[in-house]
């Protein structure tokens, strides 16, 4: 984690000074199409979207649940910043692509996770991406994506570290000591997934619509079917931890 982090802040100085070289502005404002491509690339980076997410995944799991939550939500908040201060000069192109490959790969890579620290790296991945393709239709969309992704994922872990939740096949052990925390899973899950009338579904519809609008049909419509995959793995967790019933190991004779 520490060494993908100093990587993207090495670029990030390196792009600073560039531009500074350059223009002669110590500038988030002014900046050359070069040098603000290096920085949107160290953010995402930062930020653990695609392409370059790689490390994420294993970050999360290597760390404990608390840990995860922090990295997950706290940690995106820096980069997202930076990312709104330079909204006017922002590489639109750039920002959509790699949006899209993060709801692409986040979906496809989360299918065959059974570790939930894993399943939420992904899924924070995925939601990245649409995170960047409100950026490209409103600030003010991106905030509301943000804090709503940031809502349902500190209820996610929190309910996984109440629990200590660390595979599906723990989350079906827990309805019967928790039956409440567990329906407030099982719609936290759907929420995530962006099924409506969830709080998950408003800010995605917005997404899609403002898209629509610009209009981009097309990166609306792949983006809605990116979403495909990640809603699996949600009903997946949904379904074991509400809908099936743990193996009994007690002796009985016949």
């Amino acid at each position: 984690y520490f060494l993908v982090q100093a990587l993207a802040a090495s670029l990030m100085l390196f792009a600073c000074t560039l531009n500074a070289w350059q223009t002669g502005l110590w500038s988030t404002t002014n900046q050359t199409p070069t040098t603000t491509a290096i920085i949107t690339m160290a953010i995402l980076m930062k930020l653990g979207a695609a392409p370059t997410h790689l490390w994420y995944p294993d970050v999360l799991q290597g760390t404990t649940l608390s840990t995860a939550l922090l990295v997950s939500t706290w940690q995106k908040i820096a980069p997202l910043t930076l990312l709104y201060m330079m909204y006017t000069s922002l590489p639109t192109d750039l920002l959509l692509l790699t949006g899209l490959l993060s709801a692409l790969l986040g979906g496809w890579a989360g299918l065959n996770q059974t570790q939930t620290r894993k399943i939420m790296a992904h899924s924070s991945i995925a939601h990245m991406g649409w995170i960047l393709v409100a950026l490209t239709v409103s600030p003010q969309l991106t905030t509301l994506t943000m804090m709503t992704y940031m809502v349902m994922t500190t209820t996610m872990f929190s309910t996984m570290n109440t629990h200590t939740t660390k595979t599906i096949s723990d989350m079906g052990t827990v309805w019967s000591m928790s039956p409440t925390t567990m329906t407030l899973t099982l719609l936290t899950l759907t929420s995530l997934g962006g099924l409506p009338p969830l709080t998950g579904f408003m800010p995605k519809l917005l997404i899609l619509n403002g898209l629509t609008t610009k209009p981009l049909l097309t990166m609306a419509t792949a983006l809605a079917l990116a979403s495909l995959p990640s809603l699996f793995f949600y009903i997946r967790m949904a379904y074991t931890t509400t809908l099936t019933t743990p193996p009994n190991t007690t002796n009985t004779e016949h």
